[in-house]
């Protein structure tokens, strides 16, 4: 097993356990009160700690092991500065947030933290360029860096319009989802499925039929951001861009599942039972994100959605935890980077059971919303979906410490 590879990896569940532990809290203030807390402030830690320190460090650790495993011998020595500063900016921002909001320390940890995500991706398509294969993966990751440093840009935007304390709504709320859009539709999702491809290769999945899949959703990523804004007056000719975005979407998944289907008895032998459901959920996540995102070209189930915080707050649960989240676990258990234990197994059960739990409860309190009525202790049933993430996660941190030690 390599060393640095599984330390980094128990450093990333510890962090996720922290997130699930800032989500107790922040679901027990709104059940009860706590006025020591600020939500807003606290919401923010929460956040940014979700995106940095848990799944951007977690899939900066997996793309250099895969480097490590092409034959860079010292991977993770090269990129041991940038993981330790990627570290230590999410856990400033976890820090500051909470205290102090949009203030001089966290937007300076912020901003440390998007210069880190530039120095990565320019140094990560350095490497892949070094390297003596060129295959589809390639693609995936470079394009996952790129999109990652492209995300920034909302992130400027929304700084221009906090400093110049200007009233433009649409500026305001188009930067926030430009950054979301590009983390977990651009860098998220393409780090994972050039993970994903890399592994099916393994299983000899054709790498030319996956370019495929690639090009799919090369050419869908920017055009989608534009579903966010659907409240805006778009033109005609960029309503029909965006309806193309939708349908090259699912042909690329669509085209993965069949590549896919005619190797599943030979990928099912070569990874545990539990690695197999864990990697089933998520791809059963993006089937769902996918579904709703046809739905809302329609312009007012678009505009209904997003008036609805639920709503909102439901759809980011299913891709951050749905699919990257369960995705990463699923991953690093399927190539046992971790091994599968008691403790890991019925760790990866709960958290399961906590996020499927969670979402039904915000796919309730969404409906509800949609006729304005109430559902009566739905506050402290989220707190409980919250309690069983974190318990979930908790025990398998529990496995990865035993396994290790055991190793």
């Amino acid at each position: 097993m390599n060393s640095p590879l599984y330390k980094w990896l128990q450093v990333c569940f510890i962090n996720l356990m922290l997130v699930a532990l800032l989500g107790i809290v922040l679901r027990y203030k709104i059940a009860f009160a706590l006025p020591f807390i600020d939500q807003k402030f606290l919401l923010h830690g929460h956040s940014h700690f979700a995106f940095a320190g848990w799944i951007t460090q977690a899939l900066m650790v997996l793309l250099v092991a895969w480097l490590y495993e092409q034959g860079v011998a010292k991977a993770f020595k090269k990129y041991r500065f940038l993981l330790y500063a990627n570290l230590v900016t999410a856990y400033g921002m976890l820090v500051t947030f909470p205290l102090q909001g949009y203030g001089l320390f966290s937007i300076c940890f912020s901003f440390l933290s998007i210069v880190v995500s530039y120095l990565f991706a320019v140094q990560y398509w350095r490497n892949l360029n070094k390297l003596a294969s060129n295959t589809v993966v390639h693609n995936w990751f470079k394009t996952a860096v790129l999109l990652n440093a492209l995300s920034s840009v909302g992130v400027f935007g929304l700084a221009f319009v906090m400093a110049t304390k200007s009233h433009h709504t649409n500026i305001y709320l188009a930067s926030i989802y430009f950054y979301l859009h590009f983390q977990y539709n651009g860098w998220f999702f393409f780090a994972c499925m050039g993970l994903l491809c890399a592994w099916l290769l393994k299983q000899g999945v054709p790498g030319d039929r996956l370019k495929n899949v690639y090009r799919s959703f090369g050419l869908a990523c920017v055009p989608a951001y534009l579903l966010s804004v659907l409240w805006l007056q778009l033109p005609a000719w960029v309503y029909a861009l965006i309806v193309v975005a939708v349908f090259l979407q699912i042909e690329g998944w669509w085209l993965l599942l069949r590549l896919i289907k005619p190797s599943i008895d030979r990928i099912k032998k070569n990874i545990p039972l539990i690695a197999q459901r864990a990697l089933v959920l998520p791809a059963i996540a993006v089937s769902i994100k996918l579904l709703l995102q046809a739905g809302s070209v329609i312009p007012s189930l678009s505009k209904m959605a997003f008036g609805f915080r639920p709503i909102v707050i439901g759809y980011l649960h299913l891709v951050l935890l749905g699919m990257i989240s369960l995705f990463i676990a699923g991953y690093v258990l399927a190539v046992k980077y971790i091994s599968i234990t008691k403790f890991t197994a019925a760790g990866l059960v709960l958290f399961v059971l906590g996020i499927l739990f969670n979402e039904t409860l915000l796919m309730i309190q969404g409906i509800a919303d949609l006729s304005y009525q109430g559902v009566p202790y739905m506050n402290g049933l989220l707190l409980l979906a919250a309690l069983l993430l974190f318990a979930g996660i908790l025990i398998f941190n529990v496995g990865i410490c035993k396994a290790g030690k055991s190793t």
